[in-house]
């Protein structure tokens, strides 16, 4: 088989999945109330935290531009607990990629990603409760690293609301997670060509899950394309435990986003936040692990058997439709880019 073979199984795989989970992501954009989350997550009690957690899982924010949105949340007065909370659990999934889950996974693991960012997420906004007093003070503009939302007047006709959905579904967020999208879907085909087939049943169960948060950690992939390299991963050998580390810890941890995040959460709250990722990452694996040998699930990916001689017209239609797209959000965020440069 060759590279371009498994290139298209992946197009193939993601494509149909990903336009629907951009589409449902920009109605709940367009239909999310901001000044009624901070009053859900801004009581002063406890229950903050898993609110924000619980909010923070179907948003499609990635890792940088949840960044100014959590800062904006600290500035209305919230507390460390809910704003690492909403930090953690919103970049590690979303309804994008928990619709590209389902489609190069498997049902559990599409049920297990959303769960664990809540857990992971609400277990570091415990910590940040009970051992972070720090007081964030200091006044500071924040940017998105993403591209920022295009300026249009928000309409309260149906029609209005419905292209500015559409609009932000296609063009913002798309544009905010096409070059990372583009990495790890070519990342997976190539896993898929060139690494050998039995390359992690060589090594330790635990010792490849240790070396999937070491490099988890400092790098940073989007959660959606966290989809394909990790659905790779596991047809070459890695457990899905192994696999879930990397889709939690790729998009909520990166170095540029600790350096920023110490001026508003502190650098405890920064260490706070790095070490329950790991650690609830690294036991909800192992637990993944055990469920699927306990209850003998099938550890066969959709991705790993998926055949393009069994697609449908109407899936190369939406897969074009879904490289066009991804093309032009290439070209437009490299160009303005480009432009910024000289």
């Amino acid at each position: 088989m060759s590279f371009l073979i498994s290139l298209e199984k992946y197009i193939l795989a993601i494509s149909p999945f990903l336009l629907l989970g951009l589409t449902i992501a920009g109605f709940v954009h367009i239909f999310l109330d901001v000044d009624k989350v901070k009053k859900l997550i801004n009581t002063g009690k406890i229950r903050d935290i898993f609110m924000s957690a619980f909010l923070g899982v179907p948003l499609p924010l990635c890792s940088c531009a949840v960044i100014p949105s959590a800062v904006t949340l600290r500035k209305s007065g919230v507390r460390n607990g809910a704003t690492s909370s909403f930090l953690i659990s919103t970049p590690e999934t979303g309804v994008d990629s928990i619709m590209v889950t389902y489609a190069m996974m498997d049902f559990p693991m599409t049920i297990v990603r959303p769960l664990a960012a809540f857990i992971s997420a609400s277990f570091a906004g415990i910590l940040q409760h009970f051992f972070n007093d720090f007081e964030y003070k200091k006044e500071v503009e924040v940017k998105s690293c993403c591209k920022k939302s295009s300026t249009s007047i928000p309409s309260d006709s149906i029609s209005g609301k419905f292209k500015e959905a559409i609009r932000f579904a296609y063009v913002d967020l798309l544009d905010d997670i096409a070059h990372w999208l583009f990495v790890g879907i070519l990342t997976g085909a190539l896993i898929d060509y060139y690494v050998p087939v039995d390359l992690f049943l060589s090594l330790d169960g635990t010792l490849a899950k240790l070396l999937i948060l070491l490099v988890g950690i400092p790098m940073y992939v989007c959660a959606s394309a966290t989809t394909p390299i990790a659905a790779a991963l596991v047809a070459k050998g890695l457990t899905p435990g192994a696999a879930l580390i990397f889709l939690l810890v790729g998009p909520a941890t990166n170095i540029s986003n600790i350096l920023v995040l110490q001026k508003y959460i502190g650098k405890k709250g920064v260490v706070l936040n790095i070490v329950s990722i790991a650690v609830v990452s690294l036991i909800l694996s192992f637990i993944v692990d055990f469920i699927y040998t306990y209850f003998s699930l099938p550890v066969i990916f959709k991705v790993s058997h998926q055949h393009s001689h069994g697609a449908s017209i109407f899936d190369y239609l939406l897969s074009a439709a879904f490289v066009l797209l991804l093309i032009v959000s290439l070209i437009k965020t490299n160009y303005n880019k480009y432009l910024k440069r000289s």
